[in-house]
C-alpha cells in the first residue's frame, strides 16, 4: 500500500525559509515521479514542482528561483525547500504520486506566511 506523510510545515515570517518533507511507502520514490502541489484557502490544488525518476525537476513560476525539489533515495523522501517565502504561499502542501494509473496524496502540511 502506497502512503506519503508530508512534514515539515509551520509559521513563517515573509522572507524565511521552510523544508518539507515527503517521506514514502509502499513505493520506491527513486523509480517514480513524485510532486509537490499547493492549495490556498479558496483555490483549486495547483501543482507547483516536480522531480521525475532521472532527477529532472520542473517548477511552477511562483517557485522558480526560490523553490528547489529534491529527493533521497536512501530514505524513500522528497523533500521541497522553500526560500524567500511570500504570504501568497499560504497554503496546504500535498505530496503526489501517480502510480499503476491511481493518483496517492498525503494528508498535506500546512504552511502559513505572514507579512
Amino acid at each position: 500500500q502506497v502512503k506519503l506523510v508530508e512534514s515539515g510545515g509551520g509559521l513563517v515570517q515573509a522572507g524565511g525559509s521552510l523544508r518539507l518533507s515527503c517521506s514514502a511507502s509502499g513505493i520506491d520514490v527513486s523509480f517514480y515521479r513524485l510532486g509537490w502541489y499547493r492549495q490556498a484557502p479558496g483555490k483549486q490544488r495547483e501543482l507547483g514542482s516536480g522531480i521525475a525518476s532521472g532527477r529532472s525537476t520542473t517548477y511552477a513560476d511562483s517557485g522558480k528561483g526560490r523553490f528547489t525539489i529534491s529527493r533521497d533515495n536512501a530514505k524513500n523522501t522528497v523533500y521541497l525547500q522553500m526560500n524567500s517565502l511570500k504570504p501568497e504561499g499560504t497554503a496546504v502542501y500535498y505530496c503526489n504520486v501517480h502510480y499503476y494509473q491511481k493518483n496517492y496524496w498525503g494528508q498535506g502540511t500546512h504552511v502559513t506566511v505572514s507579512s
